[in-house]
């Protein structure tokens, strides 16, 4: 049982339960990175010892048995002892069962996963990152404050480095756990304590058996790697060039195409270029979001540009330990919670931009998109009126991804005239936000990223370096250009389907008829038809189409093999056009996301990246998104100009409409309030 309120644990942790939670690392945010084999099997004997401890079943040298087929009421244990019933018949061994388990121990690692996040000993966070919940543990009849994990390791550490006996229960964590080879990591070695290992793992017949079984499974050929692998299949450049799609600038209907002809791994050589390797699919999103951080890191493709800012260790470059110290940090400033109280600043900012739109007129729609959210995100992210600069910051950052991460431009072209003025934005930008952010001048004032990234620099000027500050202030006005992208797509859809629009402006009404609602009026419930809409958006139009990595450690993906220092392209949202993902993909239906379809529950679904860098603002965006689309919607009506305009797509480097998508005011509903 876990009491909430009070954080108290008193339900017992099983053998799954305390591998894991040795097995966390704590400064990374994941887990001590363990080949794939040894840790299934360690997981799989983790299950077993918990099945004997129950008293379940029985295993020495030569067999196991089942003692009682009485289920458990652990959902993780109940169906092994239900497989290994069924088997009865035939005499198996532990390594028989070890095996049999190891290629289901991924289930088992996410079901005790949600289980820990259920009973708050874990708390799971964006990007595939999980720390442990500080609570009052009672497991084994002894109270304990701190985590699970101090209070498992200060309990095994007693075991190793003392004379006293270790309980049945510690023998079997501590084969586990040292067949793993992590020990090292958790705890300063000597030759004695190694040798205390040894002999403990030496101590309980259940416990050898298991380790037995694993390190033989561990020295079998299935941990090697194909010597042979299959060869990545190349498309013709001229099937390339002749699929629609290349026309319509659908950059993930695209990828879903290629995906379906050639298979999750391709590659294109274009002319006069480096080839390009892709992977794509449900199979790949599903490795890359939980085991890509293995293999694939991003900090070598995006060197060049962070240089550019004369940056070095941003955000998006970094890998491992130090991604999760600064994306824990900088959580905050991207919350939602942060944007939901300060939505005051959204409205007021929101309603000056929009109060000159008239009946009649028409507007470039991503341009104005983009400038509609920048009014509201200067003053929220840096504290300054930026609306001036906005175009040149937008402006200089697009050519430089043209240049130096999507390589279309030749690298001269960011050191034209033209582009050597728009760059000095960057340090006007720089000087005005460090003018107005000190400690008087925002003395009672709301908390900014700005805030957040200069108070970093201070504490901790190694992570946050001096350095650093140029790009990651104007990065926080460059999330307008990814928002405004989105709306600009939002408006184009509400516009050209109006039995949706109105359903939209029902719940616009209903939340701004009253009053200007608060963060938390923006419930599921209440912007039902809204977020859903969103959804489909993001998955008919993602702004990021692909994501760039280097392989850092060869590896094996769908039977292709990818080799150290290769450049890969991960086309995360090839699936949104998949018809096995996504029915009927081509149909915009917000229908697909109310069970029991949710057809977004899948890795199919990935409109903000996958794994480590996962949108850190993906629920802040969710948040603006509706509350700009509900705005749009409670005061105007608009409509595609012409009216049979048909969307094209300008995909480089990044998704957005293209400038021919124009938008008309058709009627303005109501006068906007100051």
């Amino acid at each position: 049982m876990v009491d909430t309120t009070n954080r108290l644990t008193t339900q017992p942790l099983t053998l799954l339960d305390e591998l894991i939670l040795m097995l966390l690392n704590e400064q990374t945010g994941y887990f001590h990175q363990i080949p794939g084999w040894e840790l299934n099997c360690a997981v799989g004997g983790a299950a077993l010892a918990e099945l004997s401890l129950l008293s379940r079943i029985d295993t020495d040298m030569e067999k196991l048995v089942i003692l009682n087929q009485t289920e458990t009421g652990d959902p993780a244990l109940d169906p092994i002892l239900k497989r290994i019933a069924e088997e009865e018949s035939v005499q198996r061994n532990a390594q028989y069962w070890i095996e049999r388990l190891a290629i289901h121990a991924e289930s088992l690692i996410d079901l005790t996963l949600d289980q820990l996040v259920d009973r708050k000993i874990l708390e799971h966070h964006d990007g595939e990152f999980w720390t442990l919940a500080p609570a009052h543990m009672n497991l084994y009849g002894k109270s304990e404050e701190g985590t699970a994990s101090q209070f498992i390791k200060t309990r095994i550490g007693e075991v190793i480095f003392t004379d006293a006996i270790p309980s049945p229960r510690d023998v079997i964590i501590t084969c586990l756990v040292n067949t793993c080879d992590v020990f090292r990591f958790i705890f300063e070695l000597d030759d004695k304590a190694e040798e205390r290992i040894e002999n403990i793992c030496r101590m309980d017949l259940i416990g050898r058996s298991i380790a037995d079984a694993v390190e033989q499974n561990i020295a079998s050929p299935l941990l090697r790697r194909a010597a042979l692998s299959r060869r990545i299949p190349q498309v013709p450049l001229s099937q390339l060039i002749r699929n629609p799609h290349v026309r319509d600038g659908n950059v993930a209907a695209l990828f879903t195409d290629l995906t379906k002809e050639f298979g999750p791994v391709f590659e294109i050589r274009p002319l006069l270029a480096k080839p390009m390797t892709f992977i794509a699919g449900t199979d790949v999103n599903r490795w890359v979001h939980r085991h890509g951080r293995m293999y694939l890191r991003a900090k070598d493709y995006f060197a060049d540009f962070e240089k550019i800012y004369g940056a070095s260790g941003v955000l998006p470059s970094l890998d491992g330990a130090d991604h999760f110290r600064l994306r824990r940090a900088m959580s905050a400033a991207y919350s939602r919670e942060r944007l939901a109280g300060q939505l005051d600043v959204v409205y007021s900012n929101a309603r000056k931009f929009m109060a000159d739109w008239t009946v009649g007129d028409t507007f470039t729609a991503t341009p104005t998109c983009r400038r509609m959210i920048n009014s509201q995100l200067s003053p929220l992210h840096v504290g300054v009126d930026t609306q001036d600069i906005i175009d040149d910051l937008v402006a200089y950052k697009e050519r430089a991804l043209n240049t130096h991460i999507v390589n279309i431009l030749p690298r001269f072209m960011l050191k034209t005239p033209g582009m050597k003025r728009k760059a000095k934005a960057v340090d006007t930008l720089l000087e005005r936000v460090q003018k107005v952010h000190t400690p008087a001048q925002r003395a009672g004032c709301p908390r900014d990223l700005a805030d957040d990234v200069l108070g970093l620099h201070a504490s901790d000027p190694q992570l946050v370096p001096e350095s650093n500050l140029r790009f990651s202030l104007s990065a926080a006005l460059i999330a307008s250009v990814y928002l405004g992208d989105a709306l600009s797509f939002a408006v184009y859809a509400m516009a050209t389907q109006p039995a949706l629009y109105e359903r939209i402006r029902n719940e616009a009404d209903a939340l701004f008829d009253g009053g200007d609602p608060d963060g938390v009026d923006f419930s599921p419930e209440a912007i039902d038809v809204t977020r859903r809409f969103l959804m489909e958006c993001l998955r008919m139009y993602p702004i990021v189409p692909m994501s760039l990595r280097d392989v850092m450690n060869s590896c094996v993906v769908e039977g292709y093999e990818l080799q150290i220092g290769s450049r890969i392209s991960i086309a995360q949202t090839a699936p949104h056009y998949m018809d096995d993902v996504f029915p009927d993909p081509h149909s915009f239906d917000i229908d697909r996301y109310l069970p029991p379809r949710s057809e977004h529950r899948s890795p199919g679904f990935a409109p903000y990246g996958l794994g480590t860098h996962t949108c850190l603002g993906s629920r802040w965006m969710n948040l603006q998104l509706a509350v700009n689309v509900l705005m749009i919607a409670h005061y105007f009506t608009l409509e595609v100009h012409p009216a049979h305009y048909e969307l094209r797509i300008s995909p480089l480097p990044s998704m957005k409409p293209s400038r021919s998508l124009k938008i008309r005011v058709v009627e303005r509903r109501r006068e906007l309030a100051a």
